[in-house]
């Protein structure tokens, strides 16, 4: 039987271990700390060209874009924040959470940056904050890629919170946070594993990443936060829709085996002009169980300027 040197194979594990880890942005990427809007936003910033922003969701940070950061850096300028309360952002213990207002948060830092229009490449909670932004500010969106997960409010939002699997859109509080507390992997490894196609994908080296972020002081109180302002999101959405339809592109993309084509039968009601995608075999964690389809299809979009 053919054996591995103990040498050689410590090599492999090593070897492994490096490719299965969320990987770190190149150095041409610089990090910023911009206050803006009550709270201190963690950025990252690299490439030239026009100006993108990519924004997360619940269960990662900024970090989940590195594959498509990359890509785009090399015509683009990349913005990648953390939303705040969550990642490397500040945790403002008065709240703030409401899209509207973290939409006002990336506002700000594009302010900062001197970036008068961008487009937007959004997934989870970014897509909320991103069509905040984007409803609020028309005219600074070129266009506009929602990834995955609804718009409180908007289109069939009442039959999706029917659905026993997003239990947690209602789980928060101090009684919540205190049963968290020190079990922060164990709660975040629920999403990892059953909002994917296969959680293998989701590699153990990402796991302990994301859970030692989320295990910050703050940083699941933000991350509840960010789900107990869901109420008031639907509010501002519906008024945000009738003030009328986004214009701009939108590419509306679900995962093969999570939202599928739901994302643009919801985006029909938020924008008039929606392309329909499906990310092929993946769940929810797009970037994680299939970023080449995901970097490509996000890619053909944007590059599809007239």
């Amino acid at each position: 039987m053919f054996k591995l040197a103990p040498i050689a194979l410590a090599t492999l594990l090593l070897a492994t271990s490096a490719m299965a880890q969320v990987k770190p942005f190149p150095a041409s990427f610089k990090t910023q700390e911009i206050a803006t809007n009550g709270a201190t936003i963690h950025v990252r910033v690299g490439g030239s060209g026009p100006a993108v922003v990519l924004l997360h969701g619940y269960g990662e940070t900024g970090d989940m874009w590195e594959p498509l950061a990359v890509e785009l850096a090399k015509d683009h300028t990349v913005v990648v924040p953390d939303l705040r309360g969550l990642g490397l952002s500040s945790k403002p213990a008065s709240g703030g959470y409401d899209k509207k207002n973290q939409g006002q948060d990336v506002a700000g830092v594009l302010d900062a940056l001197k970036i008068t229009k961008a487009d937007l490449v959004t997934h989870d909670i970014g897509n909320m904050v991103g069509y905040a932004f984007a409803a609020e500010h028309r005219d600074r969106v070129g266009r506009f890629v929602l990834i995955d997960a609804p718009l409180p409010g908007v289109g069939p939002w009442d039959e999706i919170l029917k659905n026993p699997l997003l239990w947690h859109f209602r789980f928060g509080g101090p009684d919540m946070e205190r049963l968290v507390a020190g079990r922060e992997r164990i709660y975040l490894d629920r999403f990892w594993n059953e909002f994917s196609a296969n959680p293998a994908r989701f590699t153990e080296a990402s796991r302990q990443h994301y859970a030692k972020l989320y295990a910050q002081p703050g940083a699941m109180h933000g991350g509840f936060s960010q789900f107990a302002a869901f109420d008031q999101d639907a509010i501002d959405n519906k008024a945000f829709v009738a003030e009328g339809k986004l214009t701009v592109p939108v590419l509306a993309l679900g995962g093969e085996k999570s939202f599928g084509p739901m994302m643009a039968t919801v985006m029909r009601f938020a924008a008039s002009n929606v392309t329909e995608g499906v990310v092929p075999d993946s769940g929810h964690w797009i970037m994680e169980e299939n970023p080449k389809a995901t970097v490509a299809m996000v890619r053909d979009f944007l590059d599809a300027k007239p």
